[in-house]
């Protein structure tokens, strides 16, 4: 009798997910849905879940049932644990917070550092007026340091409409505070759920992919801090849009994200960059042209009726100072020296990283994938920025997962900013000295250098990411040969028209020949 191995390694598979079952006379596979590729197993694919399957089983079984991609019902169930697994995270997340809750944000001793529990939720209604009914960008109350919203109109739309509902059911301020961030929590909730169906649709045969979001450690800790949920769901779903091949309704999502949080309209430099070279610039402009056209409609009426306090939003970013995060941070604290005319200088460096991003895009011998070019885009905004604050990782999860669906590079990333996140909190406890009661923290100089394991981690996945666009061997979504780009569109499978990288008569027989737009002029 054969004993069973228990310490055997099961070998990871790269499924080529072609049907084993017998062919007919053409040589193609017969049966139901014999054509439809399957559904991407992880136990298979990813070495880290290959792994952890052992304490569950091991890895999905050669006869398993697969379920092939467009069946009925296929991507239903992946769906429904993940939107579980998302509620799980950001729930175990707003207990994190409980001891901050309890005292309404009000604790003593800087609390809510001391505890991990930061959340800018509660301090916006203390410190923008809400708690006394300001209507936000219309008045201030500058005697109590409130100058205006810091923060773009579909934010600051969420806050009022929180604000109202807490009045309505708290009644005294304590009671509002909580019930403004609990209203707040069911509107991030509501978003992340949209979010994490959006990365399943992106993902195509890989819906499991989406996991990395739904149990991101960056979820957890940083997902209710602030809004930013709200712009990273309409992100996804623009670009779920685009997928889709509607880009009016892709442009209207990432204008309704930029009036949320600037950077979805950043989503559009890798597309201009990809449907340049597929000669697809049509779609681009029709995103565009929505996008812009959103992104007016919903400012117009706080532009026309409250243009200054509209306005804050871009005086407040452009005269903040260089603050924590930020490598600027660092080299100030190093050699004590920071850039004059610094906003030039950022700007000058985010435009140079994102030419740098263009031209992987157009010289690589095989066109990226958006996710893998969104991502860097992002990424080298999130890195050269003035500012770093914990809650934008959650900019880059949803994209992480779909540039490099990889278990082991994704947990490397994410705890450089577990680290990043314990450090800045302590880092704050010890700002606030002995004249505070407190004496435990920690000091600049370590925390400086979690601001640099914060810059390696990110810079570690972007290296991943340029070197599977350079060979696309690695890239777990086009190793199979079988998919070109799930999120791409229009661009998907779609030949080159312009890139450096192949000779011109290559060009011309494989690209314009073929392409609609351009046949047509």
């Amino acid at each position: 009798m054969q004993t069973p191995n228990r310490g055997i390694r099961h070998d990871v598979q790269v499924s080529s997910d072609v049907s084993d079952q017998a062919t007919g006379p053409s040589g193609e596979p017969t049966g139901r849905d014999a054509t439809a590729p399957t559904l991407v197993a992880p136990s298979l694919d990813d070495p880290v879940v290959n792994a952890a399957s052992d304490a569950l089983g091991g890895p999905l079984g050669t006869r398993a049932l697969r379920p092939r991609w467009g069946a009925p019902g296929a991507v239903k169930m992946v769906a429904r644990v993940l939107i579980l697994l998302t509620l799980l995270t950001l729930g175990l997340g707003v207990a994190q917070r409980s001891p901050c809750y309890n005292t309404a944000w009000n604790g003593t001793g800087k609390q809510q550092y001391n505890h991990l529990c930061y959340s800018d939720v509660p301090y916006m209604f203390y410190g923008r007026g809400f708690d006394t009914g300001l209507t936000p960008y219309r008045t201030t109350d500058v005697a109590n340091g409130d100058y205006g919203l810091e923060y773009p109109v579909v934010t600051g739309a969420t806050m009022e409409t929180a604000s109202l509902l807490a009045h309505q059911f708290g009644s005294s301020t304590p009671d509002q505070v909580r019930w403004f961030y609990n209203i707040t929590t069911w509107f991030l909730i509501a978003f992340s759920i949209v979010c994490v169906l959006a990365v399943i649709g992106l993902a195509g045969r890989r819906p499991w992919d989406a996991a990395m979001f739904a149990l991101a450690p960056g979820l957890f800790l940083t997902g209710t801090i602030n809004w930013d949920l709200i712009a990273v769901a309409l992100a996804s779903v623009g670009m779920l849009a685009w997928a889709r091949g509607k880009p009016v309704v892709a442009g209207i999502a990432l204008g309704l994200g930029s009036a949320t949080k600037l950077y979805p309209i950043f989503l559009l430099i890798p597309l201009l960059v990809l449907c340049w070279r597929a000669g697809r610039m049509r779609q681009w402009s029709t995103t565009t042209a929505a996008a812009v056209v959103t992104w007016f409609a919903v400012n117009a009426p706080v532009m026309i009726f409250a243009y200054h306090g509209w306005k804050y939003f871009f005086t407040f970013n452009s005269n903040r100072p260089i603050d924590l995060g930020s490598p600027w941070f660092a080299i100030r604290h190093w050699w004590n020296w920071e850039p004059p005319n610094k906003n030039i200088v950022i700007i000058a460096l985010v435009l140079a990283g994102w030419l740098g991003v263009a031209l992987l895009g157009l010289m690589a011998r095989r066109r990226p994938r958006f996710a893998q070019l969104a991502f860097l885009t992002i990424a080298v905004f999130v890195l050269l920025n003035k500012v770093y604050s914990p809650q934008y990782v959650l900019w880059l999860v949803p994209l992480a997962a779909l540039a490099r669906p990889r278990w082991r590079d994704f947990l490397v990333w994410q705890l450089c900013e577990v680290g990043y996140y314990l450090a800045v909190w302590y880092y704050l406890v010890w700002q606030a000295g002995p004249s505070n009661g407190n004496t435990r923290g920690l000091p600049d100089t370590f925390y400086v250098w979690a601001i640099v394991l914060h810059i390696a981690g990110t810079v570690f996945l972007m290296v991943q990411v340029v070197r599977d666009v350079l060979d696309p061997r690695r890239d777990p979504v086009r190793a199979d040969g079988i998919d070109d780009d799930p999120a791409g569109g229009v661009l998907a499978d779609s030949p080159d028209v312009w890139a450096w990288s192949q000779p011109r008569s290559h060009r011309a027989l494989h690209g314009t020949v073929t392409e609609p737009e351009l046949a047509s002029a």
